[in-house]
Order: structure tokens, then C-alpha cells, then sequence
């Protein structure tokens, strides 16, 4: 739990920290959601507890703040002697990180099975070495660094400063409007999160250290520094939709834990992929030779297959040995992550989608590198999509922390979120109840399901 010495209250580190989170997303007053450049936020944009001179133009560098340590209360190892210091930076570019250090906070050795591929240094320095995220698309890099005594870092936080809501999976456009319509200003705001994807996972990383706690509230109040006033947290509640392995020798097997017409209508919709000529694969890191996405550069892509290698797993479907649609997954520690769909434009395919983005997830009939074969926990199939439901996919909760530093619309965001939250609750256990699994299923899953309800 955080130190009690600790003068900015916020929730401890087993609150923002567990499992699935979303993002930790911080605000300040900036330009109206219409336009903005970021050439115009150098004059405005203040910032107090960070530091750092990043590459690039001198534009950027106005933006980042001076470096500042913080004591650690507690952290002394004996009475009397002199408690930690960690010094708290901003870079304009993950690439100032060496990729060991930063992997060093956002992968626990002794832990394989949390491994998130979507939070390594690979990932992420591909988004931006890409262009994909980066100033010119909205998304300037402001990642934070927690380095001890000796500079050795102890911390990070992936963190963008952005002038738009795009690429995001927790929706606040409808709160960009509220400001703007009183004459306030929304954008630019920080967030921390990773782009373009909805994947849950911790957001503040922290190297195994037996002081992380600290160096955990020492981030969150140089993260809260960076606006112009204090105030607390507002923690939002999400859904998304996963599958859990009850440890599947087959997919057949998965089926029998299914009522009677889920099970006979996945079979029917699995029936038509043959009936249509086409023929499923599974291709990881070299075998992957087509990209492509609108927000996503084609060198994303090519740099993704080049840092991630078996990592990343493309199920594509062909016809007649031509590449007609494909769904793009990474292989994370006990999960298996499902992001990207894409089919030729003017092709029709029923229940195409549903086979290569649901069903070959989880199948062992076509590819050896599937979950079941794998021995994953659990497959992240991404936000939204109530259909995924009947298809074996349960609701589960993913959560976000809010900072507005304008007191009246943090009141009155916080008020929405409280009826949100409640309603949010109400959805899930109503989708939950209504699940396609056999009652004795449904009951040994609604524990993790409802423990936040």
C-alpha cells in the first residue's frame, strides 16, 4: 500500500495498478476540440515536476520541464538514516529509454504470465518510429522516468500529450464538448495510455524493487504536477469482452461447455468458411508479409515483425490461394490479444469475421499456435461488441483514472461517473447472467466477473 507520509492522496498501488486497467489519463485546461496545433501550447502549457530536454525541434523542447526529486517517506532502510531519492524526467521520445531499462519496469521476470507485448519498449518505439504516434498525428511522446540515486531508472509511464480523443477506447469527446460549450478549453490533455488499442494492463511500471510503492506515489504526484492544481482522482469504469481457458485439450471441448443452440449455431457459422472455398492460416513474425492500416503506417508494421517476431500471430483468410482478409493478434504471457480486422473491400464473406477474429483464437483444428495449444488463460478480444457474447466471450471490467484540474467540471464529471458507474455494473451482470455457458460454467466464472460489483 502507499506511504501514509505521503501529502497527495490517491488511490494506492494495488487500486490503479490490477488487472484489466485501461489507462491513467490526466487533463488541463487547452484549445477547443475544432483545432489545435502544438506550436501554439509552448506559451501556455505549464508544467512544474518534470524534466527533460528531448531531440527534436525547440518547439518540443519549451514544452518539457526541469528535473525534480522527490524524497521517499519510508524508505529508509534503518532508523535515522536518510530516506531515497528519485529524480522524476519527462522525454519527448522512447528511444531516449534504453530498451533493457524501460522493459526492465514493464515486464516482471519473475512473473512470465503477465507479460503484455502491447506495454514493451518494442511496441511502443515501433508506434513512434513508425510515425503512427508521434506530434504530427496528435500524439507527442511525454513519457516519464523515475531514475534512483545512481540514475539507474526505476520507473516509467507511457504518457502523450495529445490535441485530440482519436485512438482512444475510453470515449470523453462528449466531455470535450461540455468544456467547449462553456467557453473552456479540453485539449491539450495527457494521457496515459497505449495507442490506438484497447488493451487492459497496468499503465504505471515500476521496476521489482523493495521500494516501488514509493517510487509508485512519487509518479502519480509528479504525474498530477504537471497541471496547474491538485485534485483527486476520478476512477471511470469500463467493459470489455474475454474468453477464459478452462485448460481446452479442443475446441470441441470448449463447445460442450456451452448450452445446446450456442453450441449447434458456432458450429452451423464455423460450417460456412469451407462451403465459401476459403482456407484459414495462422502466420507468426517472419511468415507476415502484408500490412496495413489508415492510423497505422505500413513501417509499423514491418517494424512490429521485426522487434516482436513470434510475438505477433496474423490469421488470414484466402480463396483460392489469394490473401483475402486477416485478423492480427500478439501472444502476451497467459493471453492472447485480438486487435485488427481487416477483409478486401468489396469482398462478402459470411461469418468470416467471427472465424478468423473469434473462433480461430481459440481452435487447435488449423494451427498449432492458437490458445488452446498455447495453454493461454484468456483471450482479449478487444472493446465493444456485445455479439462476442454468444460466441464464448464474457463481460469483464476495465477501469480508468481521471485528473481535471477545473474543480466545477471534476465535481461534475464526478457525479456522472458515480450514476455511469452504477449503470455500468447493472450491464455487466445482466450480459454476465445471460451468457452461453452451461449454469454451472456461468457460476465458476462469476467470481471474477462480478468482484467489483
Amino acid at each position: 500500500m502507499a506511504s501514509p507520509a505521503v501529502a497527495v492522496r490517491h488511490p494506492s498501488p494495488t487500486v490503479l495498478a490490477s488487472a484489466p486497467r485501461q489507462r491513467l489519463r490526466l487533463r488541463r485546461r487547452g484549445h477547443s476540440p475544432a483545432k489545435l496545433g502544438f506550436q501554439s501550447l509552448a506559451p501556455r502549457l505549464k508544467v512544474h515536476a518534470l524534466f527533460g530536454l528531448p531531440r527534436g525541434d525547440r518547439t518540443t523542447s519549451e514544452l518539457i520541464p526541469p528535473a525534480e526529486s522527490y524524497a521517499l517517506p519510508g524508505s529508509a532502510s534503518e532508523v535515522g538514516t536518510k530516506p531515497r531519492e528519485v529524480s522524476i524526467s519527462v522525454v519527448s521520445s522512447i528511444m531516449d529509454i534504453p530498451a533493457a531499462d524501460w522493459d526492465a519496469c514493464a515486464c516482471d521476470p519473475s512473473d512470465p504470465e503477465s507479460f503484455n507485448p502491447f506495454l514493451t519498449h518494442a511496441f511502443l518505439s515501433s508506434l513512434e518510429e513508425s510515425g503512427s504516434a508521434v506530434k504530427e498525428t496528435g500524439w507527442l511522446p511525454f513519457h516519464v522516468v523515475a531514475r534512483d540515486e545512481n540514475a539507474n531508472i526505476i520507473g516509467v509511464v507511457p504518457l502523450y500529450l495529445k490535441s485530440h480523443s482519436r485512438g482512444e477506447f475510453v470515449f470523453d469527446q462528449s466531455w470535450a464538448k461540455a468544456y467547449y460549450s462553456y467557453g473552456l478549453e479540453y485539449y491539450p490533455k495527457l494521457q496515459s495510455c497505449v495507442p490506438f488499442t484497447p488493451v487492459t494492463g497496468q499503465r504505471i511500471l515500476l521496476r521489482n524493487t523493495s521500494y516501488r510503492d514509493q517510487v509508485f506515489d512519487a509518479l502519480v504526484k509528479a504525474l498530477k504536477s504537471l497541471t496547474t492544481k491538485d485534485s483527486g482522482l476520478l476512477q471511470r469504469i469500463g467493459m470489455q469482452y474475454h474468453w477464459r481457458n478452462r485448460n481446452y485439450k479442443s475446441f470441441d471441448e470448449f463447445l460442450m461447455d456451452l448450452k445446446q443452440p450456442k453450441r449447434k449455431n458456432i458450429r452451423q457459422e464455423r460450417k460456412k468458411i469451407p462451403a465459401q472455398n476459403l482456407k484459414m492460416k495462422r502466420l507468426r513474425g517472419d511468415e507476415i508479409k502484408h500490412w496495413g492500416r489508415p492510423y497505422l503506417t505500413r513501417n509499423f508494421f514491418h517494424l512490429l515483425g521485426e522487434k516482436m517476431g513470434d510475438k505477433v500471430m496474423l490469421i488470414v483468410a484466402e480463396q483460392d490461394d489469394d490473401l483475402v482478409a486477416g485478423a492480427l493478434n500478439l501472444v502476451g504471457g497467459d493471453t492472447l490479444f485480438g486487435r485488427l480486422w481487416g477483409c478486401l473491400p468489396n469482398a462478402y464473406f459470411p461469418n468470416l469475421h467471427f472465424e478468423a477474429c473469434y473462433y480461430q483464437n481459440i481452435d487447435t483444428a488449423q494451427a498449432i499456435e492458437a490458445a488452446i495449444e498455447l495453454n493461454l488463460s484468456k483471450v482479449e478480444a478487444g472493446a465493444q461488441g456485445e455479439h462476442k457474447i454468444q460466441r464464448g466471450y464474457l463481460p469483464v471490467t476495465t477501469y480508468s483514472c481521471h485528473y481535471f484540474s477545473d474543480p466545477g467540471f471534476a465535481a461534475a464529471i464526478g457525479n456522472f461517473l458515480a450514476r455511469e458507474t452504477a449503470q455500468v455494473k447493472h450491464v455487466i451482470k445482466v450480459l454476465h447472467d445471460s451468457g452461453p455457458y452451461k449454469d454451472d460454467i456461468l457460476k465458476e466464472f462469476a467470481p471474477q466477473q462480478d468482484k467489483d460489483m
